[in-house]
């Protein structure tokens, strides 16, 4: 009974359950049901929505499309407007107000790269043929403008105003650039022993101003617009018409003209080395001051353009090098001759002075021609003065001048050789320089040293040639002495001396003495031989014989003492009368020469006179044969080698 009461229960639960499911199964139905229509109205709002929207979309981009051509059309106006200002300033031209005028053009290309870039804008072409148009002619009046400004600035400068820019030691002393140091020697060279070594190095040079400071940044602006417009051979060709003219007259007005070889070889000799003396001070001003100065205008006109900047100074400056360097070159290819040696050392040395300046003006490539032609002079100039050492040494040895000094003084060639040597001194480290460039390495004063002594061996040589002219024997002694000693004394008191060494000294003084003593034995030895015992022998008979029992002159005969004594009277009195017209140009010479003579013919003769003057006294007439005392002879040995002339009265 119990299990069937709990059947019944289950039962209902289970009724229960079925009867729940049922009613959630309905109500799901129902929510779904629901659920699907909100789907529907919702797909059919949208779709009557999407018009609208669509339409809103449009209005929107419309507007959107509408800003964008209102903002371009104001960019597009406000381009004509710059253009319309920029034509008004462009057509006004640039000489009013040249910096507007510039800001024009730039405004002008701006438009022209806007409206390139805008193609789209209907009317563009003809906007940019306007425009391009307007710029030829805008860049053709700066071309005139450029033309015209350059032109008014440039003006040959006068020579006093370059004279006032150099040092004061190097200014001329009148105000004429034609008169120079006529004697073609630069006073002021480094190697002149009494001026300091770096005078030339620390003297200030100061390049005149060629056009005003505050055009220059406007011919600047110029130069750069027209080379922007592709105008730079035109840009050349104007500047170099300009200043080219400008640079030649400033040169002509301080005297430089150009010479040719032909016009060199038919000048006087001293009208000729005037012009070098010039010539070296012209070159001087033009590099340091005229060509520095140019440089720096086409430094600052062409700042920025460095292609057009080089060849435009090129091109302005290499007619007037070339003038100036066509002198230098006439002169180092005309004949040779001894005495243009140190104007062509004068030369040389202020090329190679100014050699780092013109490497340092005419630098770059456009300049390579004007350098190699100034180097190639350098050259020349060097090798030419090489060439005339030679031919002078040559020459001394050679020398067949037929001037003879009749008194056997110092020859002329003496003295020129010496002074010439002496000169080359002032030269040295020209001289030290110009073998260095045949000859590399260090031994440059060995170098002077071997060409000084080759002249002076030359000289040596010829005066042994000339002194066979004389026909006394003695002259030629006397000759030879005079003009070895010269030269000794010459090198003595000069830097030769440091450069040729004690040793060449000393053995030429010995070669002054040997002919010193060769002299004095031609010339008195024979009147000495007057003055000897030897030879003296007693002729045995009558009055004639033994004096006043002088036992020194017993057994000689009185007549040859008078015999004796005339020859010696007659002789004495022929070398006084020849030798008195001899010279000895040097007074210590003189004195030394003299007083050896002395020291050898008054001991002999006091010594005669002492011995056998009582035989002559003793006679008839002794004067007559005892004509002088010693003291007499010492007076007229005096007068020796003084040079008098036959008709010049006696001391």
């Amino acid at each position: 009974m119990g299990v069937a009461v709990a059947m019944d229960s289950l039962s209902e639960r289970a009724a229960f359950m079925r009867e729940s499911l049922q009613k959630s199964q309905t109500i799901t139905d129902s929510m779904v049901s629901i659920l699907g229509s909100f789907d529907h109205r919702l797909s059919a709002l949208e779709t009557a929505m999407r018009p609208t929207q669509i339409r809103t979309h449009a209005i929107r981009r419309a507007h959107e499309n509408i800003d964008k051509t209102l903002k371009a059309a104001d960019v597009i106006l406000a381009q004509f407007d710059l253009s319309r200002r920029a034509e008004a300033k462009i057509l006004r031209g640039p000489h009013e107000d040249l910096e507007s005028y510039l800001e024009a053009i730039d405004q002008l290309r701006n438009n022209i790269k806007f409206f390139s870039s805008n193609k789209s804008f209907k009317s563009s072409d003809g906007v940019l043929n306007h425009a391009n148009s307007l710029l030829s002619k805008a860049i053709l009046k700066l071309e005139e403008e450029f033309k015209q400004l350059l032109s008014s600035y440039s003006k040959p400068v006068e020579p006093d105003r370059l004279f006032e820019c150099l040092p004061n030691s190097l200014r001329p002393s009148g105000s004429n650039g034609s008169q120079g140091d006529s004697s073609g020697r630069n006073p002021h060279s480094n190697n002149h022993p009494d001026l300091p070594s770096n005078s030339l190095e620390s003297a200030v040079y100061r390049p005149p101003t060629l056009i005003p400071a505050r055009i220059l940044p406007l011919l600047h602006d110029l130069a750069q617009q027209m080379v922007q417009a592709g105008n730079q051979q035109q840009l050349l060709k104007i500047y170099r018409d300009a200043r080219c003219s400008v640079i030649e007259e400033s040169l002509r007005k301080l005297g430089v003209e150009k010479l040719s070889k032909d016009d060199v070889q038919k000048m006087q000799w001293e009208i000729l080395e005037a012009k070098i003396g010039n010539w070296i001070h012209f070159m001087r001003i033009a590099v340091k001051l005229l060509f520095a100065a140019e440089k720096n205008v086409c430094d600052q006109i062409f700042a920025g353009i460095d292609n057009l900047r080089d060849r435009c100074f090129a091109e302005v400056t290499m007619s007037s090098v070339a003038m100036l360097l066509s002198f230098g070159d006439a002169i180092a290819r005309s004949k040779r001759s001894p005495e243009k040696l140190f104007v062509l050392l004068d030369m040389y040395e202020i090329m190679r002075e100014l050699h780092p300046e013109i490497e340092t003006i005419f630098k770059g490539q456009a300049c390579n021609e004007i350098r190699e032609s100034a180097l190639g002079l350098t050259k020349r100039l060097a090798q030419t003065a090489q060439e005339t050492f030679g031919d002078f040494e040559e020459a001394v040895e050679k020398d067949a001048t037929k001037t003879a000094v009749s008194d056997g003084t110092v020859h002329p060639l003496t003295s020129y050789v010496i002074n010439y040597v002496k000169f080359l001194f002032d030269y040295q480290s020209t001289l030290k320089q110009l073998f260095q460039e045949f000859e590399k390495g260090d031994e440059t004063n060995a170098q002077l040293a071997a060409v000084t002594m080759r002249i002076m061996q030359a000289l040596q040589t010829n005066l042994d040639g000339k002194s066979k002219q004389y026909r006394d024997p003695a002259l030629t002694h006397l000759f030879l002495m005079n003009n070895i000693h010269y030269m000794v004394r010459s090198v003595r008191r000069s830097e030769a001396k440091d450069l040729l060494g004690d040793d060449w000294v000393q053995r030429h003084r010995r070669i002054v003495q040997q002919h010193a003593n060769q002299y004095k034995r031609t010339a008195w030895a024979k009147i000495l031989q007057c003055l000897s015992v030897q030879g003296l022998t007693s002729s045995g008979g009558g009055g004639s014989g033994i004096g006043a029992g002088d036992g020194n002159s017993s057994g000689v005969s009185r007549a040859m003492i008078k015999d004796r004594l005339k020859t010696f009277n007659m002789q004495f009195e022929e070398l006084h009368q020849k030798q008195s017209q001899w010279a000895v140009p040097d007074t210590e010479l003189r004195e030394s020469l003299r007083l050896a003579v002395a020291e050898v013919l008054l001991p002999a003769y006091r010594s005669f006179i002492k011995r056998f003057g009582p035989l002559v006294e003793n006679g008839k007439n002794p004067q007559k044969y005892i004509r002088y005392t010693p003291e007499d002879l010492d007076r007229m040995l005096g007068e020796f080698f003084e040079g008098k002339t036959l008709n010049e009265p006696k001391r």
